[in-house]
């Protein structure tokens, strides 16, 4: 056997029906998992699968042998799982994850989990690990391949595939010593293996924070085996041993250390927590402006090390190893970050010496700021970048190509102007499939925009049609909870905007950037969207009245001083409301505010009153989003007293238009609305 594979054969788990004992012919065998914390054993979901509803009702009722011991587990958490416990799947789609948890298993060996995302620029080594019945006897089995690729969500292999049995199993990359994924499955010429941080998809199931302990756990396995003194082989030595003599940055010693104090920190609220303090780094290190335009999706603080611990400059030939400045770095930020949320705490004190005497190899001027970090008053909190959002969340809608269907795209927006796309789906869905389609992708991204009690904004940028769409109602999941983290809707919770997607067609127009300049430094006022002028030739003491038209409305919407905002009590997505907001987009206003529902006219008079007071009081553009927010919280309020909701009924269905010129996307949708009215040629 080779040192990995010794490694590796402890933490191998076989699975079957409770109770088959060893049974030699495997008649009532499942599959393979493996130990990655005490008491947790991760294998794929189909093979748990096959024990029936029991394994889905919570029952302790898979069976595991692992060396000369047995024992009963729980499966605690899984995905996909069947939708009712007396239903099998017939198709089992990634991540095919289960985690099973062994509460006897406490004093067993554990495999080392990787911390990154495989990045394939070429073929890696690897080991398939696992039980099997191909030879008639179930038996270890291992066999030595390549990941070629990571393709639609699976770890491709070549040069091997998994044999029967072996689905569950720990994949190895041979020259890291880690796993780096499970074997899930073969096709005709190669082989399918779940990638190891697949994992955060179990980090956002029902129940899935457990993840966090098991990882605490992991890590603090694996830094008790670094440290113990009985001389064993374990998987620090083994990793250092494989890494080549030369190779900079922190090595394996270090990071087990360093991932062992992380374990005892609070954990991250989300992945934008850690890309936050991964971004900063990532800046100081390389440069100011540095933006990767390619997303991870980090749970744990030490994932965000996995990103970093490798760090090179692009720009340079030389590709200098930047790692160890950037690990060191974003420990004491870390150490910083957490103190500021959660208060000091041995945890945080052991973690900041560490980093400090660790720390002794790192640049002076990176040992400089991290001794700022790592110190208290003034000078460390002048060393911290102000905190915000780590980005905003674009909802991108496109008027359909064909059909009914609209086409989408989410992406997350950094500084106003660097975007990263993250979801879409150019096909589409029927508009009263929108918010239900969208539900799932927009949480994921705003987990990647919000930064602990910093939450990220939403623009939706939408064609004229769905200005109506209403966006800030919301919500980012079906439960009806009353005062859950979903009770309140997006526009209940955070800043959500309307933005146009037709006027982007161009360079952004001179009263466009104009108005925006008052905008934002005010002071702001109400202007009908809308008016009306006398008919010609009637009665000047008695004058018909009658809707001006679109051009008339351009005109005194162009003519309106710096600072107008045009206000409407009803919905502007069709008729005589479309045609008087295209009016106001085309004379360059980027702020309006609108209702999206439906209302009576008669209250007109009020709603522009009070529209009018509310800009008075928001003083510029940036002070609208926080009164906008409570009002939407108040109008919500179903059991308020009847004389407060009738205070407040002005703001139900409140939509606001807030759209900077300089904000990306810069490119025109693939067909946007005309302004002024106008309908396209057929």
């Amino acid at each position: 056997m080779s040192a990995l594979d010794a490694l590796v054969r402890p933490a191998l788990v076989r699975i079957a029906a409770p109770g088959d004992g060893y049974d030699p012919h495997g008649d009532r065998y499942w599959g393979s998992g493996f130990f990655i914390a005490p008491g947790w054993v991760l294998t794929c979901a189909h093979v748990v699968a096959k024990g029936g509803s029991a394994v889905w009702r919570h029952e302790r009722a898979v069976g595991l042998s692992w060396q000369d011991r047995a024992a009963t587990g729980e499966v605690v958490l899984a995905e996909p799982r069947p939708e009712r416990p007396g239903r099998d799947l017939t198709h089992w789609d990634f991540p095919d994850l289960a985690l099973v948890r062994v509460p006897e298993a406490r004093d067993v060996s554990c495999v080392r989990l990787s911390e990154r995302p495989p990045v394939i620029t070429k073929p890696i080594p690897v080991s398939l690990h696992g039980w099997s019945r191909q030879t008639g006897r179930v038996g270890i089995r291992q066999a030595v391949g390549e990941a070629h690729a990571v393709d639609g969500g699976a770890l491709l292999l070549r040069w091997t595939l998994p044999v029967e049995g072996l689905s569950g199993g720990p994949v190895v990359d041979l020259a890291r010593g880690t796993v780096i994924g499970l074997n899930k499955g073969r096709g005709r010429d190669e082989g399918a293996a779940v990638p190891i941080t697949a994992l955060r998809a179990l980090h956002d199931a029902p129940g899935g924070e457990i993840l966090h302990q098991v990882m605490r756990d992991h890590d603090r396995h694996h830094l008790g085996r670094y440290r113990s003194l009985a001389g064993a082989p374990d998987w620090t030595r083994a990793q250092i041993r494989l890494r080549p003599p030369t190779t900079q940055g922190v090595g394996p010693g270090r990071r087990v250390h360093l991932y062992g104090r992380l374990a005892e920190l609070p954990p991250p609220a989300g992945p934008g927590e850690v890309m936050h303090l991964v971004d900063e780094v990532k800046r100081r290190v390389l440069h100011d402006d540095f933006q990767s335009v390619l997303e991870a999706d980090p749970r744990t603080w030490r994932e965000g090390v996995g990103l970093l611990h490798e760090l090179r400059d692009p720009a340079q030939e030389a590709q200098q190893d930047l790692g160890l400045d950037a690990v060191f770095l974003y420990a004491a930020l870390v150490a910083r970050h957490v103190t500021a949320r959660h208060g000091d705490s041995p945890a945080l004190r052991s973690l900041a010496r560490w980093t400090g005497d660790e720390a002794v190899e790192a640049h002076p001027a990176i040992r400089q700021e991290i001794a700022r970090l790592l110190a208290s008053g003034p000078d460390a909190a002048s060393a911290v970048r102000e905190s915000r959002a780590r980005a905003d969340v674009l909802v991108e809608i496109d008027t359909p190509h064909y059909g009914t269907r609209f086409p989408w795209r989410i992406k997350l927006l950094f500084d106003g102007r660097t975007i990263s796309p993250l979801h879409h789906d150019d096909h589409g869905v029927e508009r009263d499939r929108l918010e239900e389609t969208l539900r799932g992708p927009l949480a994921d991204a705003l987990s990647h925009g919000d930064s602990g009690e910093h939450l990220a904004a939403v623009e939706a940028v939408l064609p004229l049609d769905l200005f109506d769409l209403p966006v800030d109602a919301w919500r980012l999941t079906p439960d009806d909870e009353l005062l859950g983290p979903y009770a309140l809707t997006l526009g209940q919770q955070r800043t959500v905007v309307i933005r146009h997607a037709g006027r982007r067609a161009g360079p952004p127009s001179h009263e466009w950037l104009k108005r925006w300049r008052a905008a934002e430094h005010g002071p702001l006022r109400a202007v009908p969207l809308r008016a009306e002028v006398a008919a010609a030739g009637t009665d000047a003491h008695a004058p018909h009245l009658r809707r001006e038209t679109p051009r008339q409305s351009f005109a005194r919407l162009l003519d309106a001083e710096e600072g107008a905002v045009p206000v409407y009590c009803g919905r502007v997505g069709a008729d005589e409301g479309r045609r008087a907001m295209a009016a106001a987009l085309a004379a360059g206003h980027p702020l309006a505010l609108w209702r999206t529902g439906t209302h009576p006219h008669e209250d007109c008079a009020d709603f522009h009153e009070r529209a009018n007071r509310l800009l008075a009081e928001a003083g510029r553009a940036g002070g609208l989003h926080r009164p906008v927010r409570t009002l939407r919280i108040r109008a919500g309020d179903d059991e308020a007293d009847p004389g407060e909701r009738s205070a407040d009924a002005w703001a139900e269905h409140l939509a606001v238009l807030t759209d900077p010129p300089d904000r990306p996307p810069h490119a025109p949708p693939l067909q946007g609305p005309l302004l002024l009215g106008e309908e396209a040629a057929p």
